[in-house]
């Protein structure tokens, strides 16, 4: 009866991590099971509800502004036909 070497290696080699490695078993170590899970998180509360007071002086309103934002009249299209 031979001994398969590549069996026999395997085997050293797992004994050799169980010794290494292992879990620890202390109950400090584990995690604690919860009897019921944590409530939801709550809803912030809406801090915008105020409006703000007008400027003192009204809003600035400049002579151009409308000019500003008027729209530029554009090219007209020329038709090609086939």
């Amino acid at each position: 009866m031979e001994v398969d070497p590549v069996a026999e290696y395997m085997e050293e080699m797992t004994v050799e991590e169980e010794e290494r490695c292992s879990t620890p078993k202390r109950d400090e170590c584990r995690i604690r099971v919860m009897s019921a899970p944590p409530p939801p998180p709550r809803k912030k509360r809406f801090l915008g509800g105020k409006k703000r007071e007008q400027p003192k002086n009204g809003y600035f309103q400049p002579p151009d502004l409308e000019t500003f934002f008027a729209m530029a009249p554009r090219p007209a299209c020329k038709l090609v036909r086939a």
